[in-house]
């Protein structure tokens, strides 16, 4: 524990030179390095996915950099500082976890969610349900957080069949709205389908960004393959009929599928 506190410290001060010695360091503010704290975020979430620690250790780093540079920031306009960011977090925690620190008896997952939106709108009574969510999240991790939120006041199908019934529904809708080519109404179904579709993820405990993310991982490597095989034919891939396109998808599913087997 000495040590860890010794290197946040340590860290702090770095930061602080920073901003008082180096030319670009001082020209930051909250909005230029807003950037970069969603490109760190993301470089974390690409070390999760690699599961080496590593990277993952460098990119947390990467991480709380960007938070103490955004609180040197505050320091310096006495607005606030980096313990007051580390305080504000743990007393919000304590709060919201009174299973753990009042004499609330243990909660199972369901009743935890629950309690921590109730808590949530205790503290901020005048915020409505989905107003604290990120609107700048990718749309289908939005969505599913909506959802996740909705049902943790009891807005929700209590099993998965009804949500399934529920994209067929939507699926039926986008049918007929395909008939009549109007790109406004497309727009709108189609979304309502990926919707119904992140609530059956939710529903079966799956992350739907991240299930979307391999499936687009997987379209790389099959056309990539592709690409490789029409390349020792000495062709692109536009130099390819769409049938050619098709049965060389057809070979490289096929391989791809033996070598996970």
């Amino acid at each position: 524990m000495k040590k860890s506190l010794s290197e946040t410290r340590n860290l702090l001060k770095v930061v602080h030179d920073l901003r008082t010695k180096c030319p670009w360091d001082k020209k930051q503010t909250h909005k230029t390095l807003a950037k970069y704290l969603l490109e760190e975020a993301y470089e974390t979430v690409d070390a999760i996915r690699s599961d080496k620690s590593e990277s993952l250790k460098e990119e947390l780093g990467d991480v709380l950099l960007q938070v103490a540079l955004h609180a040197e920031i505050a320091s310096e306009k006495k607005r606030f500082n980096f313990e007051d960011v580390a305080k504000h977090i743990s007393h919000k925690m304590i709060r919201r976890h009174p299973h753990i620190y009042a004499k609330q008896k243990v909660l199972d997952y369901k009743a935890h969610q629950k309690n921590w939106t109730a808590l949530k709108q205790k503290e901020k009574p005048k915020r409505r349900l989905l107003e604290g969510t990120p609107k700048g999240l990718p749309a289908l991790q939005l969505a599913q957080r909506y959802g996740e939120i909705a049902s943790s006041v009891g807005f929700d199908w209590s099993h998965p069949e009804p949500v399934m019934k529920k994209v067929f529904e939507e699926l039926k809708e986008l049918q007929l709205v395909v008939k009549t080519r109007r790109k406004d109404k497309l727009e709108e179904e189609l979304g309502d389908l990926l919707f119904s579709l992140t609530s059956l993820a939710r529903h079966f405990h799956i992350d739907a960004e991240a299930s979307l993310r391999k499936s687009a991982a997987k379209f790389k490597r099959r056309l990539e393959n592709i690409e490789v095989a029409k390349k020792k034919e000495n062709k692109t891939l536009v130099e390819c009929s769409s049938q050619e396109l098709e049965a060389a998808w057809q070979l490289s599913k096929a391989k791809l599928k033996r070598k996970r087997s």
